[in-house]
């Protein structure tokens, strides 16, 4: 067992805790990372509110790089090796890996459910009263070190910054991913984001690396569509207090409507404004983590008769082994600027100072520094 420190959920709306969490040796097909950096995510908020039910007590954490340690049998990565973490370590063998689908692995998403890693089982109790904590989204990145599927490793070149890396294992993966793969953006096409967080401005580093001829952010807060402009977009429009209203102000900035309209927010009135804003033959991409009994209405005679379309974007329909490499490699050469979307580094005991800067809507992107000390 590896004793490291970890940030524990202890249960849904608790307050976080810095414990020492005792850490089992990886298995058959894990590898034990050391990590450098992680990202905090809305996507671990919504398991602190209980937007998304999570099985506690956890260690919450899915954007996380780092260095391998230790390896389990059969295992081809080497101690050494830096990686990006996904979340999804896909099956290969289940009916959505089979058809391509490997993002939405029925295996992985079982095993996520429960709280342990892809056989069932946790690999980190509580060292002061020997309690099983649970994994999150198969990684748990708030943490010194981590077990994790070597299907979630991605190798990195050695130049590559451990915090972009992390960011692209998430928030970064699912909005440019969300434009290349779901939405298939092409040069010339117009393209809105609703939401300029850390998703909705991924979204618009990827359409202006796509060639958009357009790109409209949409959001409540003006510093943030000031800084979408610095990213590349064309124009903003801040919400106008329906959806309707908004999406007119869409339109009427792309002139006449955008192809694809990105949501990265999960709020029904957003998703809304997304679809009102398409032309003829546009999709509404529907990025954002919406509550359980959330439900969209949306006006069905213009699905037939302008051929506008609803698309599901979950992690950006990735897969980390072609799009990772993909987007470092943009990032390197400059056309994805993504260390831009870093506003924030704190350590890793200062995690609850973290979510109070994500929950006050200030930050862009907050990272956790783990580099060993």
């Amino acid at each position: 067992m590896t004793a490291v420190r970890a940030v524990v959920l202890p249960e849904t709306g608790a307050r976080l805790e810095l414990t020492e969490v005792a850490l089992a040796p990886p298995g058959p097909g894990e590898v034990l990372v050391r990590l450098h950096a992680s990202g905090v995510c809305h996507s671990d908020q919504n398991a602190i509110d209980g937007t998304a039910p999570t099985r506690c007590p956890a260690v919450l954490g899915h954007e996380g790089a780092g260095v391998v340690e230790q390896t389990g049998p059969g295992v081809a990565l080497r101690p050494g090796q830096p990686v990006a973490l996904s979340w999804i370590p896909w099956c290969g063998r289940c009916e959505e890996c089979l058809r391509g689908l490997s993002h939405l692995c029925r295996a992985a998403w079982e095993a996520m459910g429960h709280g342990g890693l892809l056989d069932g089982t946790s690999r980190l109790t509580r060292t002061r009263d020997g309690a099983t904590l649970y994994h999150y989204s198969l990684l748990s990145t708030f943490a010194e070190r981590a077990v994790v599927a070597e299907r979630s490793c991605v190798p990195l070149e050695a130049e590559v910054p451990f915090e972009i890396a992390a960011l692209v294992g998430c928030a970064v993966a699912t909005g440019v991913g969300a434009v290349w793969n779901t939405a298939g953006v092409r040069p010339g096409q117009r393209v809105a984001v609703i939401g300029c967080g850390g998703v909705g401005l991924s979204a618009i580093l990827g359409a202006v690396a796509a060639g958009a001829g357009t790109v409209v952010a949409v959001d409540l807060d003006e510093d943030k569509l000031a800084f979408a402009l610095e990213l590349g977009a064309t124009a903003a429009v801040r919400w106008a207090g329906s959806a309707e209203a908004t999406a007119a102000e869409v339109r009427a900035a792309s002139g006449g409507g955008v192809d694809d309209a990105i949501e990265a927010t999960g709020r029904p009135e957003a998703a809304q404004a997304a679809f009102l804003s398409t032309r003829a033959r546009g999709a509404a991409v529907l990025v954002g983590i919406p509550r359980a009994d959330a439900e969209l209405r949306l006006p069905a005679l213009s699905v037939p008769r302008m051929e506008r379309r609803v698309l599901g974007s979950l992690y950006g329909s990735t897969q980390p082994a072609r799009d990772f490499p993909t987007i470092l490699a943009l990032y390197r050469s400059g056309r994805l600027p993504l260390d831009r979307l870093i506003s924030h580094r704190l350590p890793l005991d200062e995690a609850e100072a973290a979510f109070a800067l994500l929950r006050s809507g200030s930050a862009r992107r907050v990272v956790l520094d783990l580099t060993p000390q």
